[in-house]
């Protein structure tokens, strides 16, 4: 990463997570690189961050450049992000379980980011865990879970971040959503959606997620992305240990019924 982006990293401020590995600069930047199978690369792409530095009105770091190179010995390609600092941290671990007492600036400040994400356009297609979002993968999805369901239609489709949780925003003063790399289009509510299943195990949490959000996650599509992302916490690659497990089923319960009766 150096060499491709001319700069020294600071060893001490290396953040570790599922797909990445991050540093600080000595320029005062971030880099952020992460390693793909050379199939998922190619159909994803790697313009993510890139692609997304063109969201007017979406609180997010600034892109300075980037840089790929493919590794043929292990059927990979690793790419690299520089960006500028964050000035606040994380505002936890993807799911969280202590309320972080958010502001309501800082709420007022993830409405019109998502606002204002949603009326752009883009041709890129979003990937929630890397899976390109498509009808067929909602319902496969959903339906792996919860084989009773039967209407798991989208109608309304809307840039996303994808990757919305507790440990992609900071907080608890200035908001800014980062880990830009699987955004693109996909069902109306996703985003709200997957940041509501974040905080599951938090009930005033999620009840502040589904007040602010109410608009994305009561309409239909967004009560079929709840439903979606319910589905990766209680379908059958469940972990049992999942402070969520409880209120996802309860959740997904009354969202079945719902969704029956529309």
């Amino acid at each position: 990463m150096e060499q491709r982006l001319g700069t020294r990293l600071d060893r001490r401020s290396v953040v570790r997570k599922r797909r990445t590995v991050g540093a600080g600069t000595d320029r005062g930047s971030w880099i952020r690189v992460e390693r793909r199978p050379w199939a998922r690369a190619r159909e994803q792409g790697w313009d993510g961050f890139e692609a997304a530095a063109v969201l007017a009105g979406v609180a997010m770091p600034r892109w300075y450049g980037s840089a790929t190179w493919q590794d043929p010995d292990d059927g990979a390609i690793w790419h690299v992000d520089e960006s500028s600092l964050l000035l606040e941290i994380p505002v936890g671990a993807a799911v969280v379980t202590v309320d972080p007492e958010l502001p309501d600036d800082w709420w007022r400040s993830l409405n019109a980011s998502l606002e204002a994400l949603a009326v752009h356009r883009t041709a890129r297609l979003a990937a929630p865990d890397t899976e390109r979002i498509t009808q067929q993968l909602v319902d496969d999805t959903i339906k792996a879970a919860f084989p009773g369901v039967h209407e798991t239609r989208v109608d309304q489709w809307c840039p996303a971040h994808a990757d919305l949780n507790w440990a992609n925003v900071t907080g608890p003063g200035e908001f800014c959503m980062f880990d830009w790399e699987d955004w693109g289009m996909a069902p109306r509510g996703l985003d709200s959606a997957s940041l509501y299943a974040a905080s599951l195990a938090v009930p005033a949490l999620a009840d502040r997620v589904r007040h602010e959000r109410r608009a994305d996650l009561e309409s239909w599509d967004g009560m079929v992305m709840r439903l979606f992302v319910l589905a990766k916490i209680a379908g059958p690659h469940a972990d049992s240990d999942d402070p969520r497990m409880a209120p996802a089923h309860a959740e997904a319960e009354q969202l079945i019924h719902a969704l029956q009766d529309s």
